[in-house]
């Protein structure tokens, strides 16, 4: 995916902006997908042990009781999963029948749920240190060990700063075994936490202000050398100060954005994996090696979207930290940087100079960020809300893992019709109980209620626009234009921008007057559909724009522009795009239609005919010649069907491509065309430029605004050679 240059997030109006911002199987007949998109029953796979943690396996379906958002759920399927106990020679033997019981309902009989045939397990490793590689590695050898079942299918993966494969799914334990210890061989990028060296450079920052205070008074009325040498003194310990304060600046701003990067990097990998194993039926098993998953702000939107998709994918993650006994504990590390930000927080009180730059409230906010930055926290809630657990300071990482052996095996699958089935989008927050008393249930927490109708993950801030999409919304609840363009480059025939465009000043901007803060919350997705109605893309992003209360108005008066690159298969597609506000729980849905071209060498094709609705000078260094809508040194901004006001500007401009037949065919010939309700206005030919090496043709037509009366045009661009030809157009408005 390419960004083009200035059109992801475009504001018209400089201000300070925060933005938050191996193909898989087909399941066998019968089964019953998890929250899928033509399921009508949500799947719910329970683990029920005792208090001496050991699983409890005679319960009944009368024994359990399930709450969706606190609304008591009629529970039409049970059934008890249990796996064959193991053969002489450690393999299992032949499959048993899980037991299932129909509770007694009104509604028609539910199809029995299928029985899955195989386990399917993925080990992920994260980014460990070398100690904790070994640790990870005699863990995972404890399956292969003891654990493992004919029909288990095992892959292994890592995560470094992208998702690499070391072994596919497989039954083949010596494949197995030999992509876990390349785990352990394998170096990956780490992050080690600078925090030791900013506590230094704070305390050293203390002991000068204290040497500037000490000397700034010793300087006082009568004069002398002795004042002139203490105000002198003064002065070199408020400087020094004030370079340890930008040395403590620049260590915590790198320390938030290195962060952020492996945050991204481990959530898309676990994104990614969990989404694989949707189209399975029965309990996925994904066991996730780390150090600590820490969840800075900027990442929680990823993080919640993988509990998510592994909810929707009936996987269950179980966290192991295979950091084990640390000698120095991740809570005492916090306190003590808590410590010593509070007492920062008192010298600048103390003192009334801020040194450091910043405000107190800043120091604050940090404050909440270190508490998230325990790792146990990101790592137990990926676990807890997956119906998972977390292994955790211990170094016996071996009885962990025959724990979660043991869940693997024996389960119960519980499956029920939501009685709320308007599916919005929200998340709905699940609760499983059982009559019995002193017993541990797991379960998962929830689910994002849409029907989703394509093999993508959903990204946790896509819900409420998939959702709206899904029912055929049509609505248009404030001015939102969009559209899908066509630039069959030589090199990426396929290549489809798709873009979409909202005003600032139709979204809801919600303030904070203690705060003195606005917020705007902006959803906008494009689903790409086939003439058969099948999602081939799926593309979205997330605009949550903050900023200063006296910045509101500049927020409001600049635009919103999404850009996304497709690529796509020569045919003909429906974009549907929609926008979504947040804070108005409103939203404007778009249709377009787009072709992609078939690519050949040997025949003359046209790009889209684009309306340019503005330009932007790019400097030389900041240019991107595989920018389709790049041309030469500025960048073009296209209309996406607003009106064009003829007050407003004095010249409509249009831009399209044209790619010459490589070899043996004549120069390409063009003409242009304005028609307004079908009839023509003008015909006329006109000169091209001279094709570049990859025999593409840039061109841009500019006609004068005021030989057009307010009313709706098209125009229409023709291309031909000996060969063939080839036509274009694109539709405007004109208005006074």
């Amino acid at each position: 995916m390419r960004l083009g240059l200035g059109l992801i997030l475009t504001l018209m109006a400089a201000l300070p902006l925060r933005l938050a911002g191996q193909e898989e199987p087909t399941p066998a007949p019968g089964a019953i997908e998890a929250f899928g998109a033509e399921a009508s029953r949500v799947l719910l796979d329970v683990v029920v042990r005792d208090g001496k943690d050991t699983p409890v396996t005679d319960l009944q379906a009368s024994d359990f009781e399930v709450y969706e958002d606190g609304e008591r759920q009629q529970v039409d399927i049970f059934q008890v999963i249990r796996a064959p106990e193991p053969a002489p020679g450690g393999e299992s033997g032949p499959p048993g029948e899980p037991g299932q019981t129909q509770p007694e309902t009104t509604r028609p009989a539910p199809a029995p749920l299928r029985k899955p045939d195989v386990a399917l397990i993925a080990f992920v490793f994260d980014r460990l240190s070398p100690d904790a590689r070994n640790q990870a590695e005699r863990a995972a050898l404890t399956y292969l060990d003891g654990g493992r079942r004919e029909t288990d299918r095992v892959g292994v993966f890592l995560i470094d700063l992208s998702l690499i494969t070391l072994q596919s799914y497989t039954s083949d334990a010596d494949l197995i075994r030999e992509a876990i210890k390349r785990t352990g061989e394998r170096a990956t990028s780490t992050y080690a936490s600078d925090r030791g060296r900013q506590r230094d450079i704070m305390a050293t920052t203390a002991a000068l202000e204290q040497s500037a205070s000490s000397a700034g008074g010793a300087s006082g009325p009568g004069g002398g050398s002795g004042a002139l040498a203490a105000g002198s003194a003064a002065g070199g310990a408020a400087a020094e100060a004030q370079l340890r304060a930008i040395e403590l600046r620049m260590s915590r701003s790198f320390e938030v954005l290195e962060r952020d990067q492996q945050g991204y990097a481990t959530t898309n990998g676990l994104l990614a994996v969990v989404n694989s194993l949707r189209l399975m039926p029965g309990r996925k098993t994904v066991v996730f090696f780390s150090e600590g998953l820490a969840i800075p702000v900027a990442v929680q939107a990823h993080f919640r979207s993988v509990i998510s998709e592994a909810n929707r994918a009936n996987v269950s993650v179980y966290a192991m930290d295979v950091a084990g006994l640390r000698t120095d504990s991740v809570m005492a590390e916090t306190r003590r940087e808590m410590i010593a930000a509070a007492n920062e927080q008192a010298r600048q009180r103390a003192s009334g100079r801020a040194f450091t730059g910043g405000a107190m409230s800043k120091q604050l906010e940090r404050n909440e960020d270190l508490l998230r930055l325990n790792p146990h926290s990101g790592l137990g809630q990926l676990a807890e809300d997956t119906g998972g657990f977390l292994v955790h300071d211990t170094n016996d990482l071996k009885t962990g893992f025959r724990r979660i052996n043991a869940d693997m095996r024996f389960y119960y699958l519980l499956a029920y019709e939501p009685t709320n089935q308007d599916y919005d989008g929200s998340f709905r927050k699940i609760e499983v109980k059982v009559q019995r008393g002193g017993v541990k249930v797991r379960a998962r927490k929830g689910y994002v209620a849409i029907r989703q109708t394509d093999e993508r993950p959903v990204l946790s801030f896509e819900g409420p626009a998939l959702a709206r999409l899904d029912r055929g919304a049509t609505s248009d609840a404030f001015p939102t234009w969009a559209g899908g363009l066509s630039f069959p480059e030589p090199e990426r025939p396929g290549l489809a921008p798709i873009l979409v465009d909202v005003p600032g000043n139709v979204l809801k901007f919600t303030t904070d007057e203690e705060e003195k803060t606005y917020l705007a919350d902006l959803v906008i997705m494009a689903r790409i559909k086939d003439p058969e109605g099948r999602v081939v893309d799926r593309l979205s992003q997330h605009y949550r724009m903050t900023g200063p209360l006296v910045n509101r108005d500049a927020a409001r008066a600049g635009e919103v522009l999404f850009y996304r690159e497709a690529e796509l298969e020569p045919g003909r597609y429906t974009v549907e795009a929609i926008a979504y506000d947040g804070e108005a729980e409103a939203a404007s849905v778009r249709n377009s239609e787009l072709v992609v071209p078939e690519p050949s060498d040997d025949r003359l094709r046209l790009s889209s005919v684009m309306v340019v609705k503005r330009v932007e000078q790019i400097p030389e260094s900041e240019r991107d010649p595989e920018n389709p809508l790049t041309f030469g040194e500025i960048l073009l901004y296209p209309s996406l069907g607003e009106p064009i006001s003829k007050a407003a500007r004095s010249e409509l401009a249009f831009f399209f491509k044209v790619y010459a037949a490589i070899t043996g065919a004549d120069a390409p010939r063009a003409r242009i065309a304005v028609l307004r309700s079908g009839a023509k206005l003008a015909d006329v030919p006109i000169e091209l430029p001279a094709p570049d090496a990859s025999g593409r043709i840039q061109h841009v037509l500019g006609l004068p605004l005021a030989q057009f009366p307010a009313g709706s045009y098209e125009i229409r661009v023709t291309v031909q050679d000996d060969r063939g030809s080839d036509m274009r157009s694109a539709a405007f408005t004109v208005e006074k």
